[in-house]
């Protein structure tokens, strides 16, 4: 993964540290697991640099650096739930590393892409299995019973569902701007589609904690903007 700066952000600077702090932790424990290797193991800013300029491109409305922080604060409050927090918050980095809108291999080509660059970085081998199964599991955020960082991720993820009502709207919003391209009734009808699988979920969330603070509100979310859409 070439050096290149991301566009000015205002949470940048901070972002970049923890990207910084995370994969040298990564990097250190994959070193005393297998012991050392020629050479020292690359510096992670450059990943982090390049992971950043990912997320700020232009096509993005709400698969953005906005949204990299905020399931990375999710993932942050929801770390009591997780067996291996580090490899959780790798996940939250390249889980929507690569995103077209037009596309439905974004998952997969974002789980690859984890598995070069964390290779090339010298993270640990069963790390980064761990890290590129729980990428694509952001397909169906439908965790197994009992896998821990699989539920804590999926429920990072869609915590945006249970925002107030302003923040849901900008949210709808921003994924109607990332779908511009698509007509409005062919856009109402597939974005009323995935609210009704969601809703006719026994669970949206899978944590405790997701299931006791955010269920509700997301469900009264989704039936809002169902029923708008159905208009």
């Amino acid at each position: 993964m070439p050096h290149t700066r991301s566009a000015a952000h205002p949470r940048h600077d901070a972002l970049l540290a923890e990207w910084n702090q995370l994969l040298r932790r990564c990097q250190e424990e994959a070193a005393r697991d297998t012991g050392p290797e020629p050479g020292d193991a690359p510096d992670p800013q450059p990943y982090g640099e390049q992971l950043l300029e990912r997320w700020a491109e232009p096509q993005r409305r709400y698969h953005t650096v906005d949204h990299l922080a905020d399931v990375l604060a999710r993932a942050t409050e929801l770390t009591a739930y997780a067996h291996d927090p580090d490899t959780v918050a790798l996940a939250v980095w390249f889980h929507d590393a690569v995103y077209r809108p037009d596309r439905s291999e974004n998952e997969e080509r974002s789980a690859q892409l984890a598995e070069r660059a964390l290779a090339e970085a010298r993270v640990g081998a069963e790390r980064i299995a761990d890290v590129a199964r729980l990428v694509r599991l952001t397909v169906t955020h439908d965790p197994a019973p009992g896998d821990a960082d699989g539920e804590v991720l999926c429920d990072a993820d869609l915590a945006v569902l249970a925002g107030d009502p302003a923040s849901y709207a900008a949210y709808a919003a921003a994924v109607r701007a990332e779908y511009g391209f698509v007509p409005d009734q062919d856009f109402r009808t597939g974005r009323a589609a995935i609210l009704r699988q969601l809703l006719d979920l026994p669970h949206l969330f899978h944590t405790p904690y997701g299931r006791e603070q955010w269920d509700r509100t997301a469900r009264r979310n989704l039936t809002t903007e169902l029923e708008l859409l159905e208009a």
